[in-house]
Order: C-alpha cells, then sequence, then structure tokens
C-alpha cells in the first residue's frame, strides 16, 4: 500500500500540473494566432476580483475532500473537475455500499474506481450530448425541466445526507440547525457553501467532543 499511494502521489502531481499547462494554452494559443494580447494591468483587476475567492475555496475544497476521498480519489477528481456534484457524491455511495470507511485502505480504492468510473461515464454523456446537442436544447430550456435541473445539488446531497444523519444523528445537528438558521437569516450566503463546509465540519467536531465529555455519544 505504501508504494501504491507514493506512486498515486507522483502521478497524480503529473497529471495536475499537465491539467494545469493544458488550460493555460489554450487563451496563449488563442493570443499568439490573433497577435492580441492584453494589458498586466487588466489581468490584474480581473484576478483580484476572482482569484482570491477561488484560491480560498480551492485549499478548503482540498482539506475537506482528501479525507474523504483519499489520495488517487483527490488527484483524479480534481483533475477531471465536477468534485461537488458528481465526484464526492459517486465516491461516497460507493464506498457506503461496499461497507467501507473513507480512510481506510478499502475505501481509498473504492473511492478512486467509484471517481474513475463517473468520470468516464461523465464524459460519454457529455459526447453524446454534444452530437444532439440541437435536438435537445430546446427540451433543456423548457420551462418544465427548469425546475429539474434546479434541485440537482440538493438531491444529490439530500440522498447522502438521509444514509450519514441517520447513522450519526447526534453529531448532525449541531451543523444542520447552525446551516438551517444561518441561510435562512442570510439567503445570500447560499452561494458561498464551499467556504462554509469547513465551518460545519468544526462545529460537528466541537459538538461531539462535548457530548463525548458527557456520555452522550
Amino acid at each position: 500500500m505504501r508504494d501504491y499511494m507514493k506512486d498515486t502521489d507522483r502521478y497524480g502531481k503529473v497529471w495536475i500540473w499537465s491539467a494545469v499547462i493544458v488550460i493555460l494554452c489554450v487563451p496563449a494559443a488563442a493570443c499568439i494566432y490573433y497577435n492580441a494580447w492584453p494589458e498586466a494591468t487588466a489581468v490584474l483587476k480581473g484576478l483580484l476580483g476572482v482569484a482570491p475567492i477561488f484560491w480560498t475555496v480551492g485549499v478548503i475544497e482540498v482539506i475537506t475532500y482528501t479525507p474523504m476521498l483519499g489520495v488517487g480519489g483527490t488527484y483524479l477528481a480534481f483533475v477531471t473537475g465536477n468534485l461537488t456534484s458528481l465526484k464526492a457524491p459517486s465516491a461516497l455511495t460507493a464506498m457506503e455500499n461496499a461497507g467501507v470507511k473513507p480512510g481506510s485502505e478499502e475505501g481509498e480504492v473504492i473511492s478512486t474506481i467509484a471517481i474513475a468510473t463517473s468520470s468516464i461515464v461523465t464524459t460519454l454523456v457529455l459526447a453524446a450530448g454534444v452530437g444532439v446537442l440541437t435536438l435537445i436544447t430546446p427540451i433543456l430550456n423548457s420551462e418544465v425541466m427548469k425546475p429539474a435541473f434546479d434541485n440537482i445539488l440538493p438531491a444529490l446531497f439530500g440522498g447522502l445526507a438521509v444514509v450519514y444523519v441517520s447513522k450519526n444523528w447526534k453529531l448532525a445537528m449541531a451543523p444542520l440547525i447552525f446551516m438551517v438558521v444561518l441561510f435562512l437569516l442570510v439567503p445570500s450566503l447560499a452561494g458561498s457553501v464551499g467556504v462554509l463546509v469547513p465551518v460545519g465540519v468544526i462545529i460537528a467536531l466541537a459538538a461531539a467532543r462535548v457530548m463525548y465529555k458527557k456520555g452522550m455519544v
């Protein structure tokens, strides 16, 4: 397992940086082809508005998701993207069905397989969707389908929540109540869920310690 983790870490770094280079090559190629380069001040102004948010969320997501997804799953999920809505639910569901715990050696393997499978299926679905995009666009943009697309994430995490909350409902109550009250009082924070995930983790840990001291768990 030690050799597996070392190889996974090495190859993961290679693919992460390869993805970074490929992403940066797209705007660079456009600039070279059209001989149109943005001014440094304009780039800096744009970065000041979005980079701190993305950097913060990126660091938080690595710290939050790595214990759940494992080393291989984390690298694969961050390279292929769509982590919150697809990769994390796929990995957690697969580990739940296999009866293994996140962070274990079995969980590491199951999580990686689940995320890899999700990536392949997603790619195939997107390829098929692009092929018939003109045919399905009216359906996807219809008012009938809009409520379904608006509730994809709640449906995904609602199903996961039922499983995990039912197993540890005492530990889940503190962060659940806090987040419900917070979003009711400040609805605008709904767009900052990624930043608030660690807050919920800290609240859960603090509540778990207090209840353990009192013999409640």
